[in-house]
């Protein structure tokens, strides 16, 4: 199985769903981790371009973890937008990664970039299987589901579904602090330390469906997403 994952910004993913993504890829499904914004912008003292370079090479070797392809990015961040040309690329990171089931940031995320990965993933992921809508890249015509990570904190989020990455907590947080750039950001500016949230949430959700550590999960339901097997890990 092919899976994508598609977060806002370059460390999101590891801190959402990366035990999944270790999980997946442990039972040999293709995984492939995307970000639609650069992380320019997450820091201090030092300039967008050398941040978007460094945070590229953070999610890299993030991605190595785990042998996950890295795609991406396609704006700056705070420069995505809900438009037809950012719906055209995130259309083509789809057709690109053909995914049999894709990840992205649930709609009621706590900041906009997260929230437009959102919408733009929900209108991309129909519009890359509409072989008349041209892009560079030739349609991938299954109407793919779709689930939606849990929001930072667990806030304001009611999960459908859970993976237990009881086994995989150490590979999930390895992959985090690859993202060495965010953590003084973090700290400063969200006012929290990375690897502890991480952790109890994951312990939270872990509590919620009988396991030590778990990620929570939202299903997209509408016509066409819908199956009847099991694609979680």
């Amino acid at each position: 199985m092919r899976v994508l994952a598609v977060g806002a910004h370059p460390d999101d993913l590891e801190l959402y769903c990366g035990g999944t993504l270790a999980k997946y890829a442990d039972n040999s499904h293709e995984v492939i981790m995307a970000h639609l914004c650069s992380g320019n912008k997450g820091g201090t003292n030092i300039t967008p371009e050398e941040l978007a370079q460094t945070r590229g090479n953070e999610a890299k070797a993030a991605a190595k973890l785990i042998a996950a392809e890295v795609l991406g990015p396609i704006a700056g961040d705070l420069d995505l937008y809900p438009t037809e040309q950012m719906r055209i690329k995130t259309v083509d990171i789809i057709r690109q990664a053909k995914p049999d089931v894709i990840f992205t940031h649930s709609p009621n995320d706590y900041m906009a970039d997260h929230v437009i990965t959102s919408q733009l993933v929900f209108d991309a992921s129909f519009s890359a299987t509409v072989p008349l809508y041209k892009t560079s890249l030739p349609a991938h015509e299954d109407i793919t589901p779709v689930f939606y990570m849990d929001t930072v904190a667990g806030v304001g989020f009611e999960p459908t579904d859970y993976v237990d990455i009881t086994d995989y907590i150490e590979t999930k947080k390895r992959m985090f602090l690859c993202h060495r750039s965010q953590f003084q950001w973090l700290e400063g500016h969200h006012k929290f330390e990375p690897i502890s949230m991480l952790e109890t949430v994951a312990k939270f959700r872990g509590l919620q469906c009988g396991v030590t550590y778990a990620e929570a999960f939202r299903k997209l339901n509408s016509w066409g997403r819908l199956r009847t097997e099991r694609l979680l890990p």
